[in-house]
Formats: structure tokens, sequence, C-alpha cells
């Protein structure tokens, strides 16, 4: 395992869960942080990598959204799964005070609060899944069931198509 000073909120919320997860690491110096150059780089399935999207629903709650690094969020069907009219991205400035993590580093897992987390419905097509770590430059493998467990987390179908 990593080195106690090294370990961020996701991996320690992970330990004390007593979920096993396997540490991920690349190189961000280019600048390439986007979901399908992380998964790239990590040699993953960009499908088997999901990305981490906070919202801000009607109602002035906070939701987040994990999905496949490739796809683009509906809007309108995540703003179904929790039961709100509508839901929109939060201004990127507003991501660390509220989550306690930077854009590019946000992991479902050890935010500041729990909030109501749905993943694509996809995430049970795989045995492990990576998500971010909790910091830019590293993924933690986790199975989504872990997954699901550790953030209370639901599934929904959450991506549209542009093909």
């Amino acid at each position: 395992m990593a080195k106690k000073e090294n370990k961020t909120n996701a991996m320690r919320m992970l330990e004390n869960e007593g979920i096993s997860y396997q540490i991920h690491t690349y190189d961000a110096g280019d600048g390439m942080i986007d979901g399908v150059s992380v998964a790239l780089k990590c040699n993953e399935d960009p499908e088997q990598v999901f990305k981490t999207l906070v919202t801000e629903g009607d109602d002035r709650n906070h939701y987040v959204f994990v999905i496949p690094v490739g796809e683009k969020l509906d809007l309108k069907a995540c703003a179904r799964s929790v039961g709100v009219r509508s839901v929109a991205m939060i201004p990127q400035k507003e991501l660390l005070p509220l989550t306690g993590y930077v854009h590019g580093g946000c992991s479902p897992v050890g935010m500041k609060k729990q909030f109501k987390t749905v993943f694509d419905e996809t995430v049970v097509l795989f045995d492990t899944i990576l998500v971010s770590g909790g910091r830019i430059g590293m993924q933690v493998e986790v199975s989504p069931d872990d997954l699901l467990k550790v953030t209370g987390g639901t599934t929904a179908a959450l991506t549209r198509s542009d093909h």
C-alpha cells in the first residue's frame, strides 16, 4: 500500500470500509488529464474508466454522477434518476470547496460530504472499474459492488448518444 502521507481521502475511506483497491498512476505533466487520455495512459478500456461529475439540482441539492470517460452526461436522464426536474453542472470553482477534490482528481469516494451518487448502468458489466483516486495522476481500481456500497450509490442510464 501507499505510504500513509500519500493516501487520499478516497483511499482512506476504502480502507476504513475494508474494500480492496489497486492504485494506477499516470503522468499528468503533459496536461492531458481528460478521461479518455487517462484511460489510455493507464492502458485501460475507456468504457471501464469512469469520471465523476458533480451537479446541482433545481431543489438546490448536489448530486454526483459517475459515467464512462468517453460518454456525455444526459442531464434529463440524470434529473430523472434522482427525482428532480433538472440538474446542471456546478461551476468548476465550486468543486474544491464542496467536495475537497480538484477538477481532474474528483473521486466519488471520500468527498467532504456524502451526496446522492448515481453510477451509469454500464458499471455492472465489469468486475472492476477505475475512478479517480482523489488526486490528479492517480486512479483506483475497485469492484463496482464495493463502490456502490461505499457511496450508497444506485445505477441508472445516465449518458446520451451523440452518434
